[in-house]
């Protein structure tokens, strides 16, 4: 269908508004004290306003503020923009080989995966049992946890239309609201972690979290600490640097377009038709792993700079993010608040648990600092990870970033937005939720039992700093 020259004019109006919301965002971030404690990134805050401006808000009070048109674009701007940062994973990155890998991120990946994975059987136990009888929701909805927490705003916006596709359209407003939820649980109850970490003598550099450099809490880096954004590895008067970069995600975008293509003419001629609504974006990550080892391998990998490649993603990452909040549904939100609670409340148990029971067992050392890491991953995105490591471990002086960095390598194809995330509603949905517990169960059994092989299982007490 041919898009009129109206229509992308209103886009980018509506792209401008949404500007206009982060910076506001930024703005209130900068100057509320309580909110910069809170570690709430501007495109949270920014999607707060838009919510609040919506029709769920002022708009319920006949105060019309937001024009339809505009939320609707909105709406749908988080489903493209995932394909963005997911192509963006893997790009510009040294991809160490796999002795390397396991070596320094073993341990981290075989607790990421007992954590990620026991949310889904948290989950889907949990609807199985007590949520799909009880409130008549369909059994994959215990899957909203993983897609929410794990996934994040972006995932739970690609899922949109494989919700569609199973029966249940209030799939990806719930998954929007889950994330929403998981990122603000994450700095809240991280920071509570860390302070109780410290004080326990479970921290190995920190003390006491509180002396926070000022340029972390407000978000305005001072002159004379500022860094660059990016290097240019291309000569601006061929190509703009950025240009260049952009171009490579839109290759890594086209190639997962073209495998999701020919998954979905062979799935078609298959009973079921699994993978007729299966998301893009899992595969424009594969797309961009396969640019970057075929770039290592030619030599062309130097022309990558991993930053700018980061920055590309940022950028989409909090664009899409304002616009997913903005336009969550509440009233669906409200149809299905206590099956949604209950999951909410019993996957945070899960997680928290893990943190403080599973962590030091299956760590074999700086537990806390890995735990926390994973912590704010697998409740919010990997940035908040990596922020609550910095205020637990300010300099990095601990192996948690470097274990955390090798172990994403493994985890981010498979769970937290990778093929298993995206295609477990669909599974579920064809073939039950027993078979797809027993899996489940099966692989968490059999990480136990790799890390236990490997002598990473300790079943002493938690150690504690030596000073």
């Amino acid at each position: 269908m041919a898009i009129t020259g109206d229509q992308l004019v209103a886009l980018m109006i509506h792209l401008c508004w949404l500007s206009v919301l982060l910076l506001v965002g930024k703005a209130i971030r900068a100057r509320l004290r309580f909110l910069q404690r809170l570690f709430l990134p501007a495109s949270i805050l920014g999607g707060f306003i838009g919510l609040a401006l919506g029709p769920y808000a002022l708009g319920a009070l006949g105060v019309q503020i937001m024009p339809g048109e505009m939320l609707t674009t909105w709406a749908a701007l988080p489903g493209i923009l995932i394909n963005v940062v997911f192509a963006c994973l893997f790009l510009g990155m040294m991809i160490p080989g796999p002795a390397t890998i396991w070596r320094e991120g073993g341990p981290q990946f075989c607790y990421g995966w007992m954590v990620g994975m026991g949310q889904y059987m948290v989950g889907v136990g949990l609807s199985v049992v007590l949520l799909a009888p009880v409130f008549g929701v369909p059994v994959f909805f215990g899957c909203l946890l993983e897609i929410g927490f794990s996934g994040g705003h972006g995932t739970a916006a690609g899922m949109r239309e494989a919700f569609t596709e199973l029966g249940f359209e209030a799939g990806s407003d719930l998954g929007l609201m889950s994330a929403t939820i998981g990122i603000v649980s994450s700095v809240v109850f991280g920071m509570i972690m860390i302070n109780l970490a410290a004080r326990r003598g479970y921290t190995q550099v920190i003390t006491s979290p509180d002396r926070i450099p000022e340029e972390t809490l407000s978000g305005l880096i001072p002159e004379g600490q500022r860094r660059a954004t990016g290097r240019i590895t291309v000569a601006p008067n061929a190509i703009d640097p950025l240009a260049f970069h952009l171009a490579i995600v839109g290759l890594a975008i086209l190639i997962g377009w073209s495998l999701l293509a020919a998954i979905q003419n062979i799935s078609a001629r298959m009973e079921p038709d699994l993978f007729r609504s299966f998301p893009l974006f899992p595969l424009a990550m594969l797309g961009g792993l396969i640019i970057q080892v075929a770039a290592l391998k030619i030599g062309l990998s130097t022309y990558f700079d991993r930053a700018t490649f980061s920055r590309i993603l940022g950028f989409a990452l909090d664009f899409l993010v304002v616009a997913a909040i903005s336009s969550i549904r509440l009233d669906v939100f409200l149809a299905f608040f206590w099956p949604f609670v209950i999951l909410m409340v019993c996957g945070l148990v899960w997680i928290i648990f893990a943190t403080w029971f599973i962590a030091p067992r299956m760590l074999p050392d700086a537990w806390f600092e890995r735990s926390i890491t994973e912590y704010g991953m697998q409740t919010g995105v990997t940035a908040m990870g990596l922020l609550l490591l910095r205020v637990a471990d300010p300099h990095f002086e601990t192996p948690a970033a470097k274990a955390f960095g090798f172990k994403q390598i493994v985890y981010e194809p498979f769970m937290g937005g990778g093929f298993i995330t995206a295609a477990a509603p669909i599974l579920i949905h064809h073939y039950g939720a027993g078979l797809s517990l027993a899996v489940g169960a099966g692989s968490m059994l059999l990480v136990l039992a790799i890390a236990g092989g490997s002598g990473w299982i300790s079943l002493g007490r938690p150690p504690t700093r030596s000073y």
